[in-house]
């Protein structure tokens, strides 16, 4: 009696689906099982006689191939792209793991090579450098695309060139990607007048409420000595904007540096932690305003005599 089997796989991330066919094109079991080692080798290892997988390549199709290869006759990863007959009719689970097992007895499917595993480490970087060469050619491609949209004529490959933001990295906690983000929301620092207009911009402005500023007294006009409230920060703002300088500003007053210490000189003076993270935040974008707009560098000697003051 043939006992030869036919196994066909449609596997998933949470659960794979198995039908199994004998010799004449029976279907003599299907089942649902997990998607791990231990669970798929022993529903193999219940199995008697000559058995032959296929399952279509794709993410699982390395490890799965691995696995089974050593409790079966034989494994066939196949070609999704050509399977034709998996395109028609209903379609299911079930329906493909049939499918893909009558495939298989007919000898219909185009296999995928998959070598030996003492090359799947070189396999896999090879891969990822491919990879990660083509999204670096991809990114290069959309910055040059970026500067002629603006009509700046540029070319090889000094657009790339960090140098230009020396000056930006020189700020404390105001990295490449911070400078970065910062380049592109505020465009251009001459567009705020004042360091209060970019703390306006970026949500770092109290919003103060007062009323009945003034009365007569004896018939003379005289401005109200009762204390302006506060109704904390301004609402309209830019989010990015004020999430770059915030994060800055609690990385910045953790860390050991010199804005640590104009931090904590805040917090032993009295202030409240968050009304010192608020102070720090402002300072620091006052800073980066005036290192972008007048072109100086960042004087770190500057900011400790402001702190002894």
């Amino acid at each position: 009696m043939d006992s030869t089997k036919y196994i066909g796989m449609d596997v998933h991330k949470e659960a794979t689906t198995i039908a199994v066919m004998n010799s004449a094109g029976k279907l003599v079991m299907e089942s649902i099982v997990e998607t791990k080692a231990a669970t798929i080798v022993q529903f193999i290892e219940g199995l008697r006689g000559e058995l032959y997988v296929t399952l279509e390549e794709g993410t699982w199709a390395v490890w799965l191939y691995d696995l089974l290869k050593p409790h079966v006759t034989k494994v066939v990863v196949c070609n999704p792209r050509k399977n034709a007959l998996l395109k028609t009719g209903n379609k299911s689970d079930r329906i493909d793991a049939r499918k893909l097992a009558e495939l298989l007895r007919a000898g219909l499917l185009s296999a995928v090579y998959h070598g030996e595993t003492g090359l799947r480490t070189l396999k896999e970087l090879c891969r990822s450098y491919l990879a990660i060469s083509k999204d670096l050619t991809r990114t290069m491609n959309r910055v040059k695309a970026l500067y002629r949209s603006w009509s700046i004529p540029c070319g090889g490959t000094s657009v790339y060139a960090p140098r230009h933001r020396k000056e930006w990295l020189r700020i404390p906690y105001i990295g490449p990607i911070r400078a970065a983000l910062l380049i592109a929301l505020m465009q251009t620092p001459h567009r705020f007048r004042t360091k209060r207009q970019l703390w306006a911009y970026s949500g770092l402005a109290l919003e103060t409420h007062s009323s009945a500023e003034y009365h007569y007294v004896q018939g003379q006009l005289q401005r109200s000595k009762r204390p302006v409230a506060l109704r904390g920060l301004n609402q309209n703002h830019n989010h990015d904007l004020k999430s770059i300088f915030k994060g800055a500003a609690n990385k910045a007053g953790s860390a050991k540096g010199p804005f640590h210490d104009f931090y904590t000189a805040l917090v032993a003076k009295g202030m409240k932690p968050t009304m010192a993270r608020l102070t720090l935040a402002r300072k620091i974008a006052a800073i980066t305003l005036i290192v972008w707009k007048r072109g100086v560098c960042f004087d770190a000697q500057q900011l400790k005599q402001q702190v002894s003051v």
